[in-house]
C-alpha cells in the first residue's frame, strides 16, 4: 500500500536517535545494494554524521524509522569513518537527480520488508520528473523499481554480492559462499574486503580457505591472512605446501611471523598450538579506568574482552611473570582508580603442552571463558578461549550440518 511507502528525501532529513530516543547524530544518505534474481533493490545501512563524523549505520542496527526519526536498537555506535564500497549505491550522491530517457528521479521510495528474520527496506518505486516546456508544469509519476532496474545496476555482479555480504555474520556468510560454485567463490573473494574475507576464511575448513585464496596475488593474500587471528592463520598455514608457507611467511610483517612460527613449532593437538598470543594483558599498577577502556575497544572479540591477564613487564608474550586475571565483572565494580595488583584471580593456567581435551575439560571444571598459558618459567605465552576449544573438539562437519538442519 502506498501508506507503506516512505521516501528517501524524509529519511534524510531524519534525526538519528540511540535506544532511549535521545538524538545522537543526523541521517545523510541510505546505501542500497542491487537484489538478488530480480527481487528489489534492498538498504544496507544508513550514513550518519555523529560527533562530526560521518558513520555509517547498518540497517539491522535501526529498530524503527518514522517521522521522529531512526532508532537503534542500542546506545552503541560504530563511530569508524563511512567508506564507499563497490557493489553499493548512495541514494543522494549516485541515484537522485540521475537521468532516465528525458526523466530525473527526484526521489525514492522505500517500503519496510522483513528478510532473513529481520526487518529492513526495499526500494520500491522511484519518483521520477520531467520538466514542462514553453512555460507548462513540470510533470511527476511514479514507477515500479524494476521499470528503472538500470539505475541500480553495478560493474559486476559478484561486487554487488560482496556489498550484500558485508554486515552478515561471518557464519552466514561462509553458509551462502559454500553453496556457489569454485569460481564464483574465487571471483567473490577478489571483491571481498580484505578483514570481511579474513572473518569468512575463519568460518571455512582449512582445505576451503586454501582453495578460496588460491588465485589471489601475493600481495593481496597477505593483506588478507594478516587480518586473521593468529591461531586461524596458524592453521591455515599448517596446511599450505611447505614452499607456499616459506613464502608467506617471508612476505609478512616481520614481527607477525615470528608469531606465527611459534604457534606452529607446538604440536598439533596441544594448547599451544590452539592458544593466541593477542590478548589483553597489562601491568599491576594500570588502573581499572585505563583496562575499561582497553575492553571497550571494538576490534577485540567478545571471549578475548571478557579478562585481563596481568603480568609484570615485558606486557607482549612472553610476558614478564604472570600475576593473575581480572575479570570485566570485577572490573565493573571497582572504583576507576583501583590498581588491577587489587583485583587480581589467581586461577591455575595450563602448558603450552596440554592436550586440546585436557584444555576443554579444564575450562568446564572452572567454568571460564578463556584460560591463560604459561610456561615452565611462568611467562604468559597467550590465552585459548572456550570458543575455540568448541571448534577445535567438535567434528570437522559441524558448520556444514548446522546449516542443513537450519534449512529444513
Amino acid at each position: 500500500m502506498a501508506s507503506d511507502l516512505i521516501y528517501a528525501f524524509r529519511v534524510m532529513r531524519l534525526p538519528l536517535l540511540d535506544a532511549g530516543g535521545a538524538p545522537i547524530g543526523r541521517i545523510d544518505d541510505i546505501v542500497v545494494v542491487p537484489g538478488r534474481s530480480g527481487t528489489a533493490p534492498r538498504v544496507t545501512g544508513f550514513v550518519a554524521t555523529s560527533q562530526r563524523r560521518r558513520i555509517f549505520v547498518n540497517a539491522n542496527r535501526v529498530v524503527s524509522l518514522d517521522p521522529e526519526g531512526a532508532r537503534l536498537r542500542s546506545w552503541d555506535v560504530d563511530l569508524n569513518p563511512f567508506k564507499a564500497r563497490d557493489g553499493e549505491h548512495l541514494l543522494a550522491a549516485d541515484i537522485i537527480d540521475k537521468r532516465v530517457n528525458g526523466e530525473t528521479v527526484s526521489d525514492v521510495a522505500l517500503r519496510p520488508t522483513l528478510s532473513n528474520r529481520e526487518a529492513g527496506w526495499d526500494v520500491a518505486k522511484v519518483r521520477l520528473t520531467r520538466n514542462g516546456i514553453f512555460g507548462r508544469r513540470s510533470t511527476y509519476r511514479l514507477a515500479e523499481w524494476n521499470e528503472v532496474g538500470g539505475l541500480f545496476a553495478v560493474a559486476t555482479e559478484m561486487a554487488a554480492e560482496a556489498a550484500r555480504l558485508r554486515d552478515m555474520h561471518p557464519s552466514d556468510v561462509a553458509a551462502i559462499v559454500r553453496a556457489l560454485p569454485l569460481a564464483q567463490r574465487q571471483l567473490l573473494a577478489t571483491e571481498m574486503e580484505d578483514d570481511r574475507l579474513a572473518d569468512l576464511l575463519e568460518e571455512l575448513p582449512e582445505s576451503e580457505q586454501l582453495s578460496l585464496i588460491a588465485t589471489l596475488d601475493m600481495e593481496r593474500m597477505i593483506d588478507v591472512l594478516e587480518e586473521m587471528e593468529f591461531d586461524d592463520l596458524a592453521d591455515l598455514l599448517a596446511e599450505m605446501p611447505a614452499q607456499q608457507r616459506s613464502r608467506v611467511l617471508e612476505a609478512m610483517d616481520d614481527e607477525d611471523a615470528d608469531v606465527v612460527r611459534t604457534l606452529l613449532s607446538y604440536a598439533p593437538g596441544t594448547a599451544g598450538a590452539l592458544m593466541t598470543p593477542e590478548i589483553i594483558i597489562m601491568g599491576p599498577n594500570a588502573t581499572v579506568a585505563e583496562a575499561l577502556a582497553q575492553i571497550r575497544d571494538p576490534e577485540w572479540l567478545v571471549s578475548i574482552a571478557a579478562q585481563v591477564f596481568v603480568t609484570q613487564a615485558p606486557f607482549r608474550a612472553p610476558t614478564g611473570n604472570y600475576l593473575g586475571v581480572v575479570h570485566m565483572q570485577r572490573l565493573l565494580r571497582e572504583p576507576p582508580s583501583t590498581e588491577l595488583s587489587r583485583c587480581l584471580s589467581n586461577e591455575p593456567t595450563v602448558s603450552p603442552e596440554l592436550s586440546d581435551r585436557e584444555v576443554a575439560e579444564f575450562l568446564a571444571s572452572y567454568n571460564l571463558l578463556a584460560v591463560a598459558v604459561c610456561n615452565k618459567a611462568g611467562h604468559l605465552l597467550g590465552a585459548i578461549t572456550v570458543d575455540d576449544v568448541l571448534d577445535r573438539m567438535l567434528p570437522a562437519d559441524w558448520r556444514q550440518r548446522r546449516r542443513q538442519a537450519a534449512q529444513q
